[in-house]
């Protein structure tokens, strides 16, 4: 993964994950390596991606590289192993929780259903409110930077 992220660049990978609205996990098929995660990557920056933000984060990947976040997929196996001890553990803070309608964790298998079937409240039962943000995708922090931000605060604001 690594080569074929170098083969393409840091700035058309990066412009890639952040564009894409691909729903569902993000899966590259075995023996296909045309253009990277997503082949819809549009020529242009949506409105909320600037130019400016993009070259930041190509610097930075430029300097690390994409292996350790490459790691944390390659390790999954693992994380769950060292996990299992909490198995079955409930989070009692406050939450809430908020994802867009497109983000590509929020639209992989059953997770629609645990999170608004009852499983997620079950695991966390302080969970105060669930926002799911209509067109939005997986970087929704950027992508509706005010209304995330909105949120919190007011959040935060009860305590």
């Amino acid at each position: 993964m690594e080569a074929q992220t170098a083969e393409f660049g840091t700035a058309y990978v990066l412009k890639n994950i952040l564009t894409t609205r691909k729903t569902g996990p993000p899966i590259l098929p075995k023996g296909e390596y045309g253009t990277g995660f997503n082949p819809d990557t549009p020529d242009t920056l949506p409105s909320w991606l600037t130019e400016a933000d993009l070259a930041y984060f190509v610097s930075k990947f430029e300097k690390t590289g994409f292996t350790g976040g490459l790691n944390y997929y390659r390790n999954l196996n693992l994380n769950w192993e060292l996990m299992a001890p909490r198995h079955g553990a409930k989070i009692y803070v406050p939450v809430k929780f908020i994802t867009g309608e497109l983000d590509m964790v929020y639209t992989s298998l059953n997770m629609k259903e645990y999170i608004h079937g009852g499983g997620f409240k079950e695991d966390v039962p302080n969970l105060e409110e669930v926002i799911v943000q209509k067109g939005v995708a997986h970087f929704n922090n950027q992508r509706a930077a005010e209304e995330i931000s909105n949120h919190i605060y007011k959040f935060i604001k009860k305590f």
